[in-house]
């Protein structure tokens, strides 16, 4: 319907935003009446997302043309700014945007240089800045996970915690179990992903690849190498992030420095 009504492909784009997000704040305003709050950070949230997904697809228009090295300044602004954003579901724990953006860093970054490096991933801008930031992504997500999980854990566990630390057991121990906890829960997504390629959903890139002429089984294989790559990313990211923030909740007396209501 909206083809007849917006001629150009332009504006027809702005109107499918328009409508999509005008149903998403519905769905988010219905939710109001079961005591659910989002409309503020769902408005905040979308209207962000459109101003930033222009902007980035008017900068990759002028990097087309420019040389191979600016797509990983493009990537690196990307892991900082995911580390910001994942560092905001770890209230109260202390250097959450440090642990985040190191995490992400050495989780997306590692796998995105190797895999370029390889040749899995094609050193143009056109393929290394979309692929590499459906890994970023998935590695801010993973690691936002692992953080709040692992923050609700340590908060429902403090008297176990402190009990332990009182009877001798070191840091570390105390929190392992919360930490193993975390890094499995954050994974979940990552790997119901890969259970279900093929069966549940089949992923923009490989109808993409599909409709740019590349043969169908190469597209469905590509398809694998990229979630195969996220999901190597998102591990290393939470492995990385749980180690590191495991040791900023302790005060150099060895207490925990994370409680309720801080």
């Amino acid at each position: 319907m909206l083809k007849h009504w917006f001629v150009t492909q332009l504006q027809l784009g702005f109107a499918q935003a328009t409508f999509t997000a005008l149903t998403a704040l519905l769905i988010v305003w219905l939710a109001k009446w079961r005591g659910i709050h989002l409309f503020g950070e769902a408005a905040i949230a979308m209207s962000r997302g459109i101003v930033q997904i222009v902007a980035v697809g008017s900068i990759l228009v002028l990097l087309l043309h420019g040389p191979a090295w600016t797509g990983a300044i493009v990537l690196v602004a990307m892991m900082v700014a995911a580390g910001q954003i994942s560092a905001r579901r770890a209230k109260g724990m202390p250097g959450a945007f440090a642990v985040s953006t190191w995490a992400i860093a050495c989780g997306s970054g590692s796998v995105i240089a190797l895999m370029t490096w390889i040749g899995v991933i094609d050193t143009a801008i056109t393929s290394l800045v979309p692929v590499g930031s459906m890994i970023i992504a998935n590695a801010m997500n993973t690691n936002g996970m692992a953080l709040n999980r692992f923050r609700s854990e340590v908060l429902a566990h403090v008297g176990e915690i402190e009990t332990a630390l009182a009877l001798g057991a070191q840091p570390q121990q105390s929190v392992a179990p919360y930490v193993q906890s975390s890094f499995e829960a954050s994974l979940i997504p990552a790997l119901d992903s890969m259970r279900s390629l093929g069966i549940v959903w089949i992923p923009g890139l490989m109808a993409g690849m599909m409709l740019s002429g590349a043969r169908p089984l190469y597209a469905s294989i590509y398809q694998f190498v990229v979630l195969a790559m996220i999901f190597t990313a998102s591990g290393l990211t939470s492995l990385v992030s749980t180690i590191l923030i495991r040791a900023r909740i302790f005060t150099p007396a060895q207490q925990l420095a994370l409680q309720p209501g801080r």
